[in-house]
């Protein structure tokens, strides 16, 4: 049985997000606001179907995906990224994301108790933890 998701995500911590967006090639004014911003997680989940909304005070986003199953992400209004993404595989109560964009995947890990996701551009990773609210 998969974990549970569904919920209120608040962001508490958020390390070396700024070389991580220079990395993926953000501009200098997106990069020092985003930075600022804490924003929160609404995970809709449904079995392996996922409805992920970003919010924050800058730009809302929203992402749906089906465990398994192989799906296009835009990032318009964010990083303006289009990527293919993949939530691959449930175990040991994680939920791994891969993003792949011109060939490099960006894993993130998504664990039950908080959401910990691992960001990573070039040599540049970001780590963000999540806690459920």
């Amino acid at each position: 049985m998969p974990a549970d998701y569904n919920g209120t995500w608040k962001m508490i911590s958020n390390e070396n997000f700024e070389n991580y967006m220079m990395a993926l090639g953000i501009d200098f004014p997106t990069r020092k606001v985003a930075k600022l911003l804490m924003p929160q997680k609404i995970i809709q989940q449904d079995g392996d179907n996922f409805t992920v909304r970003t919010l924050s005070t800058f730009r809302n986003y929203h992402v749906e995906f089906k465990v398994g199953e192989e799906f296009d992400e835009d990032t318009k209004g964010l990083d303006n990224r289009k990527c293919k993404g993949n939530c691959s595989t449930w175990g040991g109560g994680r939920l791994v994301w891969l993003k792949k964009k011109c060939g490099s995947e960006n894993p993130g890990k998504w664990p039950h108790t908080s959401w910990k996701l691992e960001l990573h551009c070039e040599d540049q990773v970001c780590k963000q933890v999540f806690k459920k609210i």
